[in-house]
C-alpha cells in the first residue's frame, strides 16, 4: 500500500499551514512555493479539505488560507480521508467494500485486511497536525 502524492500533499500544506498560522490568512502562492506544489493543485486539494471544514478559503487581495481548527483538534486521519476517501487497504474492507466483492462473506484473508487498516487508521488519527509540526520544529 502507498499513500497517493494528494494525501501526501495535503498532509504537507496544512502543515505550512499550521506553521505561518497568524493573524493573516496564507496565500496559495506562498504554500505552493514553500512546499514546491503546483498553485493549482493546491486549490484542487484545498477545495476538499474545506468541504471537510480542515481550512477555510478567504477571498480578495489579502486571500488565502487559514485552518478550520485549531492544529490540535485536527488529525492527520482526517486530512487523508478527506482528499483520499476511506482509509483501507484493500477494497472490499472500505465502506460498501463487501457488497462489491462476493468472496468478502467467505474470505479468510478479510480479517486480517479489516484488522491492518484499523491499525493503519489508529496511527493516522493518532497524530495531528500540531505533532506534525512540533516533529517539523526539531
Amino acid at each position: 500500500m502507498r499513500l497517493s502524492t494528494r494525501g501526501r500533499y495535503a498532509v504537507r500544506a496544512m502543515a505550512d499551514i499550521a506553521l505561518h498560522d497568524g493573524e493573516s490568512p496564507i496565500p496559495r502562492a506562498d504554500i505552493a512555493r514553500r512546499q514546491g506544489i503546483s498553485p493549482d493543485y493546491i486549490a484542487q486539494l484545498f477545495r476538499r479539505l474545506e468541504r471537510a471544514g480542515l481550512v477555510q478559503g478567504v477571498k480578495g487581495p489579502a486571500g488565502g488560507y487559514r485552518l478550520g481548527r485549531p492544529p490540535s483538534q485536527i488529525t492527520v486521519g482526517e486530512i487523508i480521508r478527506a482528499v483520499e476517501g476511506p482509509i483501507a487497504l484493500v477494497d472490499c474492507v472500505a465502506p460498501g467494500g463487501e457488497k462489491r466483492c462476493p468472496r468478502a462473506p467467505s474470505c479468510v484473508t478479510r480479517c486480517l485486511w479489516e484488522k491492518a487498516s484499523a491499525a493503519v487508521a489508529d496511527v493516522l488519527d493518532g497524530v495531528t497536525l500540531q505533532d506534525v509540526c512540533a516533529q517539523a520544529a526539531k
